[in-house]
This record gives C-alpha cells, structure tokens and sequence, in this order.
C-alpha cells in the first residue's frame, strides 16, 4: 500500500474536524430556513468544511508523500502555535489591542527577524485600525484590557 499524501492527511484532518464541529453544532438550536438559530452557521460551515475535505481525500491520492517531507520547520510552527496559544488566553485579560499588539510583534520581529521599529508600527498599525473596523463599523464587541486598551 503506498503510503498517504500530504493532501489526504490534511483532507483527514478536517474531515474530523467538520465531524466535531457538527456533532457539537447538535447543542445549539439550528432554527428554520425563515428564521435560522445560532446553530445554523457553524452546521452549515461544517458540512461545506465536510464535503471540501472528503473531496482532498479522495483527490489528493497523486500529491506528494508524508513521507517525503524532512520537517525542517518544526520550530517555526511550534513557536506560531505558542504565540496562538498566548493569544487564546491573553485576550480577556490583555483585551483585543494589546494581545494582537504583543503577538504581532512577536511573529514580526522575533520570529520573521524584521526590525523592531517596522515592527512595532506594524502591530500598532494593525492592532488599532482592526479594532476599529470590528468594535466601531461592524459594531462587534472586543474584550478591552486594562487602561481601556
């Protein structure tokens, strides 16, 4: 048997997880077609994420192999899932712009070796206008940090 591609194992993936989202998707009323419930768009966005992932399996059979993959940038992943990782805790205690602020500066300028300077415009850049567009044109709440930020 040859063994699995880079595509199947990602089609694998996401076919457990839209499998996940769905069954937990269960606990949330899905209303009706005139009026859906909260429930609605993640069942929906799961059975989409479904169908895309079992079509990488079953397509993906000619990509290249897992096993010709030399795993060079481990660390590099590993420090982006840390960094996320801070993110999901940080952001109701830090709130929305500071956690993005110290995040980005930490992926800019540590992780990608950018300057400091660039990266500190960069993320307060971001950070505020982001904020911005979400909190006060989309009008969706984002958790404020200590000092209002």
């Amino acid at each position: 048997m040859r063994s699995l591609t880079i595509d199947q194992a990602a089609g694998a993936f996401f076919t457990a997880f839209s499998l996940f989202v769905l069954w937990e998707s269960r606990k949330i009323p899905f209303g009706f077609l005139a009026e859906p419930g909260p429930g609605a768009m993640p069942t929906l966005l799961a059975f989409t994420l479904l169908a895309c992932s079992i079509g990488l399996v079953v397509g993906g059979r000619f990509g290249k192999r897992m096993s010709a993959i030399a795993w060079t940038e481990w660390r590099h992943a590993l420090f982006i899932l840390g960094t996320c990782a801070f993110m999901a805790l940080a952001l109701e205690r830090l709130g929305y712009r500071l956690t993005i602020f110290v995040a980005l500066i930490v992926l800019v300028a540590v992780l990608e070796k950018k300057s400091w300077i660039a990266s500190v415009v960069f993320a307060a850049c971001f950070s505020f206008a982001s904020y911005y567009v979400f909190n006060a044109l989309l009008q969706v709440p984002l958790p404020q940090g200590p000092l209002g930020l």
